[in-house]
């Protein structure tokens, strides 16, 4: 089984604004209200590659009551911890450019947490994988993801996932996650580079993040395609494909589903990267996630 853990589920409120102005009223083209958060983006990635996976984490309020209708009206299995507060909304506005304004969502305690680690030492098994993905709430701070990992060690052979950032993302790295996939301004932070490195330097920098504890990392570079080193001392690039770019909303998230669904099958490094590269590119071309007949489309212009 592929679980998945979203600490921050959202409503996200796309709207289309022609050349939007500061200052000013604007109004809208188009909206639609669609489920957000990182790890329910994977599951439904992966519930789209027929892939069992249950979708875990915390949602609360109106917009918790929601997410869980809507997840329901997608067919996804759940499993959501109600917590107090609400859930967030995210406003995603598509004019000249692209602009997110992300809210703060519930504000989790340790003792909701805990309630997540107990779910998750009843539902692990040797063989299962475990996506971590997202941000965390400030007040469970920068080991929030690390913390979970410390308790769950006892369990033994399950391949986890983590795709965050910044201190939230290594904290975890001495827990040795089977993938980690920040994209190339995230691993720039992580490292206090002022500008994006080339190919050869972006591997450098993954086998420095593999020396902290990760067995293979994945670096998504958008449109510039994605970078991979493996626990095989491997390093492989894949480009993606031409496309327009329609909405980059859950293109990581679809990148590791693809990754995921392709090891499964294949076992094979760069055939799973190749088939990320699709996924992700997929549903950067479509305003919703990628369908397996637009993914395997667009892996079939890669080749």
């Amino acid at each position: 089984m592929i679980y998945t853990v979203t600490f921050n589920p959202s409503l996200d409120y796309y709207v289309n604004v022609n050349n939007i102005k500061s200052g000013v009223v604007n109004r809208t083209v188009s909206e639609r209200l669609a489920v957000g958060g990182k790890g329910i983006n994977v599951s439904l990635a992966l519930k789209e590659l027929a892939e069992p996976t249950l979708a875990l984490g915390f949602t609360a309020g109106f917009t918790g009551k929601y997410i869980r209708e809507k997840v329901t009206e997608l067919g996804l299995s759940y499993d959501f911890i109600e917590v107090a507060g609400q859930s967030r909304i995210n406003v995603k506005i598509k004019s000249n450019t692209e602009t997110d304004i992300n809210g703060t969502g519930a504000q989790l305690t340790k003792n909701d947490v805990n309630k997540l680690v107990r779910k998750l030492k009843l539902l692990l098994k040797e063989g299962d994988w475990l996506i971590v993905c997202g941000s965390a709430p400030a007040a469970l701070g920068e080991t929030a993801y690390a913390d979970i990992f410390k308790k769950l060690k006892v369990i033994k052979g399950v391949n986890v996932v983590v795709d965050a950032c910044g201190k939230l993302l290594t904290e975890t790295l001495k827990y040795k996650p089977f993938l980690i996939k920040p994209n190339v301004y995230e691993m720039c932070e992580i490292f206090g580079l002022n500008a994006i490195p080339d190919v050869e330097g972006i591997f450098a920098c993954a086998r420095k993040l593999q020396d902290m504890g990760a067995r293979n990392v994945i670096v998504s570079m958008g449109s510039g395609g994605a970078a991979m080193v493996t626990e095989t001392k491997k390093s492989m690039y894949v480009r993606a494909a031409r496309g327009q770019l329609v909405n980059s909303v859950g293109a990581g998230d679809s990148m590791i589903a693809g990754f995921i669904h392709e090891y499964l099958k294949s076992g094979n490094y760069f055939t799973a990267l190749n088939f990320a590269t699709a996924a992700g590119s997929a549903c950067a071309f479509t305003k919703n996630l990628a369908t397996r007949e637009q993914i395997e489309y667009v892996e079939s212009l890669m080749l």
